[in-house]
């Protein structure tokens, strides 16, 4: 196994490249550093949004447009609002805490068209009693869509908070509802 010294990578300022997706109704910015997606917009919102989130939490990074460099993770969050896609199998470029990393890897968990509840994943994750920080560092994931944190409801089954609004949640959950293999419940 070999290492990167990626000392002297960290004093540069990387690159983060973006691009939009417009694909019949859906229309938000994705972002990827050179080691994968690092940020998927909310349905909507202006160029502003990702600008925000990556001066704050990718603090120097340059921002390049670069349709092409991000066409990969385009072509897989297209596949999935048509229905063609359930899992995603691009890179991602996980950047939090090592809490936030082990809810977000729970994320990835809950199966296509159903959903867990905030104390799910807290058992899930083996910390009954963090709710409450599970519910922080869902609303910290920087992949809507990819890491699928609309899947998340209240534990009495109501639709809570997320990033991209209830609208987005609501509608990715219908998506999935709608696509489910015949025979498959939530």
């Amino acid at each position: 196994m070999t290492t990167t010294d990626n000392r002297n990578k960290d004093l540069a300022q990387p690159n983060i490249y973006w691009t939009q997706i417009n694909h019949h109704l859906w229309q938000f910015y994705i972002a990827a550093s050179s080691n994968g997606l690092c940020y998927v917009g909310s349905q909507g919102q202006p160029f502003a949004e990702m600008e925000t989130w990556i001066h704050t939490r990718r603090s120097g990074s340059v921002l390049v447009e670069d349709k092409q460099k991000l066409e990969p993770y385009a072509e897989q969050l297209i596949q999935y609002l048509q229905g063609e896609r359930q899992q995603f199998t691009i890179a991602h470029d996980f950047q939090g805490t090592s809490f936030q990393l082990q809810v977000w890897q729970a994320l990835l968990q809950i199966p296509y068209g159903q959903t867990w509840s905030y104390s799910d994943i807290a058992q899930h994750i083996g910390r009954p009693a963090a709710v409450r920080a599970v519910g922080a560092a869902i609303g910290a994931n920087p992949f809507l869509i990819t890491i699928p944190c609309h899947r998340v409801i209240g534990k009495g089954g109501a639709l809570t908070g997320y990033r991209g609004g209830l609208d987005m949640k609501t509608t990715l959950l219908d998506l999935e509802k709608e696509l489910l293999p015949v025979g498959k419940t939530i």
